[in-house]
């Protein structure tokens, strides 16, 4: 049903939700995992991928310390390190890479910020084609 699922992560505490509940999905459906950050500070939005800043190399070890965590258990996941506009890139790997289900955690209601900039989740699940899970965190 679910052979690749896309995981977004945020490096927040707020990934704890997504990643749990995915553990359980992921265990049920035999699916392999995509690990994927967006990295937005400035570097990463001014030299993509040749960008080299602490922010990238934190980014690059909490996605490490994630896939061995699922790896641990048994289950498939690679990591994928994207840079720009969070909602832009995600919408971007999912219709060049693909995937059966995009799971992200959701922080809730930023109030006005949400009302004009709309949030990543937002965007993401009116622009792509596939099921998209949203969990908010608690």
């Amino acid at each position: 049903m679910y052979d690749t699922i896309l995981v977004t992560l945020d490096g927040t505490p707020t990934d704890r939700a997504i990643i749990e509940h995915v553990k359980q999905l992921a265990k049920l459906t035999h699916s392999r995992l995509v690990l994927l950050h967006v990295a937005d500070g400035w570097a990463a939005r001014t030299y993509g991928p040749d960008a080299v800043s602490p922010e990238i190399g934190e980014d690059t070890a909490y996605l490490e310390g994630v896939q061995k965590e699922f790896q641990s258990l048994g289950i498939p996941a690679q990591t994928e390190l994207a840079f720009g506009e969070p909602a832009q890139e995600i919408i971007k790997w999912v219709q060049e890479k693909g995937c059966d289900l995009v799971a992200m955690s959701t922080h809730g209601h930023r109030f006005l910020a949400d009302i004009f900039l709309g949030t990543t989740a937002d965007q993401v699940r009116h622009s792509v084609s596939v099921p998209v899970l949203l969990l908010r965190a608690k």
